[in-house]
């Protein structure tokens, strides 16, 4: 029959409840039995002996002293009403006869012997009963000391008893099941506790048990499927073409795969578990993977070749907190290989096509010479039409071999001092028919103060020229165009300023993109690479560009250079 743990704890405390109940009563009953007896050897025959022994004075003072007689008489009367022993009474009687002779004649002395023996009497009957009842007592105090001390040796060996195994009932089982708990926590889910006893203890160790199987179900039946998800994804990032590289939280090397061990140039197995920047240490492009700058593009010499990747870093988050890191480096050598052969194409396409375009627009002009033959109306629209479209094929092989050196990186800058006020009276009188053909007025805000800049006149001419062309293709006929030039601390701002419909905000910050261009302008002609370039050639030179712009209030271009 199993006993619950509450009831144990409740027995426990009706035992201690009954100890302490049991010693009470037991103490207060010897206690009061010592104390009544004790009071009846001092009321009875202690008072007793006091009048006995002033009678036996008084006896001694009668021929001297008058109140001796009474002193006697009150005494004797006190002891004929405190008679408790056996033989007591008929003492006392005989003392009283005694003492009635003696009072017919108070001169005769010849009965005192006979008074003080029957004194003597009641003396030696309260004297036996004192030793009596103190023997008495004695007897009840060791009888009690007995029961006493044999129920104290009885209570306290089940109190011992309790003392040791009560805390182990509570605390064995808790024990057990704290090591259990950490068992689980530590995965080791073939843990489970045993305990014999059928209480609420029990009943819990019976529930862990039942957890710990549930959870070892549930770890084999996953376990095989896990491993198999897992082998599955470190085959498909080996297989993958860009290096992957996986840190935890502390920055801690988790795992590489094959690209990133031939590109780091070290095993899996030899780094994995390290910290990332004390591998840094020996290892430069771990160094610059480890630092902060972005999806930058790398070069990386691999294969006795050399590829080209781009930095991806991507946060491994559980909860919205981040447990790791994965850096990927993506291969874009591919891109990069069909980029570079675009370029050549487009470089080696726009040289060949300059020489026929000049041909052809110079055999237009040699056609519009009176000594070649005179032409009629017709033809001379036709001879426009064909030196309009030369023009035009001339500017788009032009930027197209521009875009060429900004692609490949090979802008080439001939830096030397030029006056600003100059490359801007360039720029205008290069526009300036286009600008009178739609009766544009260009205004021009030069500071009288102007320093020399450090420039490349010809493609900085080309930027501005650019500019000045854009501003008047979308401004309305008969408006103008501001251009000013001025100093910014060590800097030669210029800006140009037309009057037309303006830019859309939310397509300024791609103006600057390539074959970009606004919805909505239905600019056929463009190539969308004008201000691109723009962009790379004043960068190039350590300059700046930008643009500010509304719609319905046109649209302001510049750009700053450095004072030479």
């Amino acid at each position: 029959m199993s006993v619950k743990l509450k009831t144990k704890l409740s027995l426990g405390l009706i035992f201690l409840f009954v100890v302490i109940v049991l010693f009470g009563v037991l103490g207060l009953f010897y206690m009061n039995r010592l104390s009544d007896e004790g009071a009846l050897v001092l009321k009875n025959n202690h008072e007793s002996i006091v009048y006995c022994n002033r009678m036996l004075e008084a006896l001694e003072d009668l021929k001297s002293d008058r109140n001796a007689l009474d002193t006697f008489k009150d005494n004797l009367h006190k002891q004929q009403n405190n008679v408790t022993e056996t033989g007591e009474r008929e003492a006392t009687n005989e003392l009283t006869e005694n003492f009635n002779e003696m009072l017919t004649d108070p001169g005769d002395q010849s009965n005192y012997a006979d008074i003080r023996r029957s004194i003597n009497k009641i003396l030696n009957v309260n004297e036996q009963a004192i030793v009596r009842k103190s023997t008495a007592a004695q007897k009840t105090a060791e009888g009690a000391k007995e029961v006493l001390t044999i129920l104290f040796t009885i209570l306290t060996l089940v109190a011992f008893t309790f003392i040791f195994n009560l805390p182990g009932i509570i605390s064995d089982p808790i024990s057990s099941l704290s090591e259990g708990i950490r068992a689980i926590a530590g995965k080791n889910y073939k843990k489970r506790i045993y305990l014999r006893q059928g209480d609420e203890f029990g009943d819990l160790a019976n529930a862990f048990n039942t957890m710990a199987e549930k959870l070892d179900e549930y770890e084999n039946s996953n376990l095989a499927q896990i491993k198999f998800e897992k082998s599955r994804i470190e085959t498909i990032i080996n297989q993958m073409r860009d290096g992957i590289i996986g840190f935890d939280d502390k920055r801690h090397i988790l795992f590489l795969n094959a690209v990133a061990e031939k590109l780091l140039g070290l095993r899996e197995a030899d780094i994995a578990g390290r910290y990332a920047p004390d591998v840094a240490v020996t290892n430069d492009l771990m160094r610059t993977l480890l630092r902060e700058d972005g999806n930058k593009e790398l070069k990386i010499y691999c294969d006795n070749k050399e590829g080209y990747f781009s930095k991806d870093v991507l946060d491994v988050t559980n909860n919205q907190a981040i447990i790791g890191q994965v850096i990927v480096l993506r291969n874009i050598t591919p891109f990069h290989e069909l980029n570079e052969a675009k370029t050549n194409f487009i470089a080696t396409v726009s040289h060949e096509l300059k020489t026929p375009l000049s041909s052809i627009k110079m055999s237009a002009r040699l056609l519009t010479d009176p000594r070649v033959g005179a032409l009629n109306p017709e033809q001379q629209e036709l001879i426009r039409s064909i030196t309009d479209d030369a023009d035009r094929l001339l500017k788009i092989t032009g930027e197209l071999l521009n875009m060429s050196q900004v692609e490949t990186g090979n802008i080439q800058l001939k830096l030397q001092p030029a006056s600003p006020a100059s490359i801007v009276q360039q720029a205008i009188q290069a526009v300036s028919f286009q600008a009178q053909q739609k009766k544009i007025r260009i205004d021009t805000q030069l500071a009288a103060d102007l320093p020399l800049i450090q420039a490349d006149v010809e493609k900085t001419s080309w930027v501005l020229i650019n500019l000045l062309t854009n501003a008047i293709k979308y401004s309305p006929e008969e408006s103008r165009i501001e251009v000013s030039a001025f100093c910014n601390k060590d800097k030669v701002e210029v800006r140009v300023k037309d009057h037309g419909r303006g830019i859309d905000e939310r397509y300024l910050p791609r103006i600057f993109e390539r074959y970009f261009k606004v919805p909505g302008t239905h600019d056929r002609n463009g190539t969308g690479l004008g201000l691109s370039i723009s962009k790379e050639f004043i960068e190039a030179q350590g300059g700046r560009i930008w643009v500010d712009s509304r719609l319905g209030e046109g649209s302001s271009f510049g750009f700053t250079l450095d004072a030479a």
